[in-house]
């Protein structure tokens, strides 16, 4: 590639912009042809640990949201159904902020410059929950409320997709410090049941420990660097070696603006690509954070793993098993769902795994639905139950949970990349959003969680509407960004101007 560049460096040629797409695509092929090197995977592993922290912080307050109601709760122990909507629903309005705010400030600043600001925003977010306290003056849930919707809006500059590992781990720190609890949770006098208290804030607080670690460990690699300098120098013809007194082509490109992004998604061809990507994201988040965040409402409204003994007994072996409960879904459904996508999404494609796990995430909550009640009949209906709820779990990670994330990942041009990820994230959001609210405000129709059948029932025509939308994505398997852009890259570098550089 030097060569070329020292050619068309030092002269200039009668057909400019076409001399200009030969070095663009030159300097791409450099990119796309790049060896696996350990700058990567320590990228790889930065950003991995990022997103574990998110899913953490999201979904740990699934399982606090029952310490909280032994605490804070009325005479039942639980939260009332305000509580719990407004501890929930926080981050996912925050993110669904953070989302449209990071996504558009990483295409005009830059997405280097953004990165850590968002982990920062998580770390302080996570830990001013932990340390919140009641007063005469603020009730705590206000609090939480507050702190939880900013670490959301953190939440939206990263955004979760390792939620598999972040709901085992949540689960799993969650049993762990119960259990180490054991001793001062039977020691506590019923009603008042103070070292739960304790439990809650250790859990929620963890989720700190991660992020600090992303946020220190450079990632910085000067090779890659000098790479960037190398294609940054072929494509404007800057700071090489020629003559002083050259002719300098300046490149006419796209340039990100309201007007471009307009333009671009006014046209049918690429507004149904951006609809489709978007709409699934939503669809799909309907169902997994309607379930996600209320598992342990599920798990309880069938009864699985109810605690059978009264007062402090009661309590551990309630957190216990509802900790086990989350642990089982996790192991069960989430982890391995992930691990078969990564395993087939290069063979089988993106668009194939989403439409598979949209058709049979609407047969699974279709037998869920309709079949619930004649399953919480028994105990091994019961269990039948928790195994679907796992397969329910294993296809939405093996499916548009996974796929919903990388489309728009590789689906725009460069300059709206990351403003058209944040419109489908946030939409994703906005369904989770909906799924919280509608969730919580219609679970006890008719009676405590008797509306929860028709809730699944719901999440299946949701699932339902996504199969749909997903016909309206291309697939990105084996293609380049350039191909995937919709855009002519035969005349993507226009015609340059020329210019005599001043004299100094």
């Amino acid at each position: 590639m030097a060569s070329v560049e020292s050619a068309s460096l030092t002269s200039p040629h009668p057909h400019g912009g076409y001399v200009l797409g030969e070095r663009r695509r030159a300097a791409l092929a450099e990119v796309d042809n790049a060896k696996l090197s350990w700058f990567h995977v320590k990228v790889c592993l930065v950003a991995g640990v990022g997103f574990f922290t998110d899913a953490y912080d999201i979904f740990a307050i699934n399982i606090a949201s029952v310490m909280l109601g032994y605490v804070y709760g009325g005479d039942d122990h639980k939260l009332s159904v305000n509580q719990d909507l407004g501890v929930k629903v926080a981050t996912p309005v925050g993110t669904l902020l953070g989302q449209l705010l990071f996504g558009w400030l990483a295409d005009v600043v830059g997405r280097k410059r953004m990165y850590g600001v968002e982990l920062m925003i998580i770390i302080l977010g996570c830990f001013a929950q932990s340390i919140s306290a009641m007063g005469h003056a603020v009730n705590i849930f206000g609090v939480l409320i507050v702190w939880r919707f900013i670490m959301g809006i953190g939440i939206g500059g990263d955004y979760p997709t390792s939620s598999g590992w972040g709901n085992f781990t949540a689960a799993l720190v969650g049993l762990i410090v119960v259990v180490c609890y054991k001793t001062s949770i039977l020691g506590d006098t019923p009603p008042f049941y103070e070292h739960v208290d304790e439990v809650w804030r250790i859990l929620i607080g963890l989720g700190c420990v991660p992020g600090v670690y992303s946020a220190v460990l450079p990632v910085d690699d000067p090779g890659d660097a000098a790479a960037a300098q190398d294609i940054e120098r072929v494509m404007t013809n800057g700071n090489a070696d020629r003559d002083p007194d050259a002719v300098v082509q300046k490149v006419d490109a796209p340039k990100a603006g309201w007007r471009d992004f307009s333009r671009h998604f006014s046209e049918l061809e690429n507004f149904k690509v951006l609809f489709g990507a978007a709409y699934s994201w939503f669809a799909l988040d309907i169902a997994f954070y309607g379930l996600g965040l209320n598992s342990s409402i599920v798990l309880q409204a069938i009864g699985f793993g109810n605690a059978i003994t009264a007062g402090s007994q009661g309590v551990y072996d309630n957190l216990h098993n509802i900790c086990v409960g989350n642990l089982i879904l996790a192991v069960g459904g989430l982890i391995p769902g992930y691990w078969v996508a990564f395993l087939f999404i290069d063979s089988w494609g993106r668009k194939p795994i989403q439409l598979m796990g949209f058709i049979l995430l609407t047969i699974l909550f279709v037998i869920m639905g309709f079949g619930y009640e004649k399953m919480n009949e028994t105990k091994s209906g019961q269990k039948a139950f928790v195994f679907l709820y796992c397969l329910a779990n294993f296809f939405q990670n093996f499916g548009p949970n996974t796929t919903t994330f990388i489309i728009p990942g590789e689906v725009f041009p460069t300059r709206y990349r990351s403003t058209a990820h944040g419109i489908c994230a946030a939409s994703g959001k906005l369904g989770a959003i909906i799924a919280q609210v509608g969730f919580a405000r219609m679970r006890n129709i008719g009676g405590t969680d008797n509306f929860v059948k028709h809730i699944l029932e719901i999440f299946a025509l949701f699932m339902l509407t996504g199969i749909f939308s997903t016909l309206l994505v291309p697939e990105t398997k084996n293609k380049t960004l350039e191909e995937l852009s919709n855009e002519d890259q035969e005349h993507f570098l226009r015609e340059p101007r020329s210019e005599k550089k001043a004299s100094p």
